[in-house]
């Protein structure tokens, strides 16, 4: 009776072993080591402000009332083609301290004439991922897995302007442009063109921001990862500014 007993157990761990050695998912999963934290809901965005001023997202036009904005992902005008904002927006968002500090840059700019104009500041991290899908190159677009300055309210891309004229200084290429050309090391450009980027380079390096060497636009504010990646709409932020 005991070897009868002995038997079936021994059959019946062998199937058990069979069965799930053969199955399509692990009985555990692995860990994804890659998992992004996202800030998706106004409540966990206020509870993480109450903590840390810093971790304020603030209205640039609020901050730099003069500040031009040329905010491309809310029109057509754009790599993608299409609006991946609300059309026609005119406000976005920076952290609380980046936001100051372009300020100052503002002001600096202003003595000799000058100004700043953003294409973009604040993305939702819904549109990274939908830039990830088209585009599989870190030098132009954000990693999803990880997150970008934008998300995280941290980055800025932006130019100067001509404060009498409005106009843009000839940085050689337009926003967007996915070649060398645009690349902070590229120098075969006119001499003039080469003294506007490097105005623009070494004024917000002087103020802590980092040049991102594959577009001569995009600026990081150091250490970035101390913020959290946000998820929330334009329109979700903005009424946090009326509560």
């Amino acid at each position: 009776m005991k070897n009868k007993q002995t038997v079936w157990i021994c059959v019946a761990f062998i199937a058990f072993v069979f069965a799930h050695s053969c199955s399509p998912f692990p009985t555990t999963m692995p860990k994804n080591e890659h998992v992004l934290q996202t800030i998706n809901n106004v409540n966990a965005y206020k509870a993480l402000c109450s903590k840390d001023s810093n971790q304020k997202m603030v209205n640039l036009q609020a901050i730099i009332p003069n500040i031009v904005l040329d905010l491309r992902y809310a029109s057509e005008n754009n790599f993608m083609h299409r609006n991946m904002y609300p059309s026609n927006l005119n406000y976005t968002f920076l952290r609380l301290p980046v936001a100051k500090t372009l300020a100052l840059i503002q002001t600096e700019l202003s003595k000799k004439g000058l100004g700043l104009k953003v294409f973009d500041a604040y993305r939702p991290y819904a549109v990274t991922q939908k830039f990830g899908q088209l585009v599989h190159d870190e030098r132009y677009v954000a990693n999803p897995t990880k997150g970008s300055g934008h998300n995280r309210g941290t980055t800025i891309d932006i130019t100067i302007i001509n404060l009498q004229t409005n106009q843009e200084l000839d940085m050689g290429t337009g926003f967007d442009n996915f070649s060398d050309s645009a690349h902070q090391s590229f120098t075969a450009l006119p001499k003039d063109v080469l003294a506007n980027r490097r105005l623009l380079k070494e004024t917000m390096e002087h103020y802590g921001f980092k040049a991102l060497e594959t577009e001569w636009w995009h600026y990081g504010w150091p250490n970035s990862e101390k913020f959290d990646v946000l998820n929330l709409s334009f329109k979700d932020l903005k009424k946090t500014f009326n509560q």
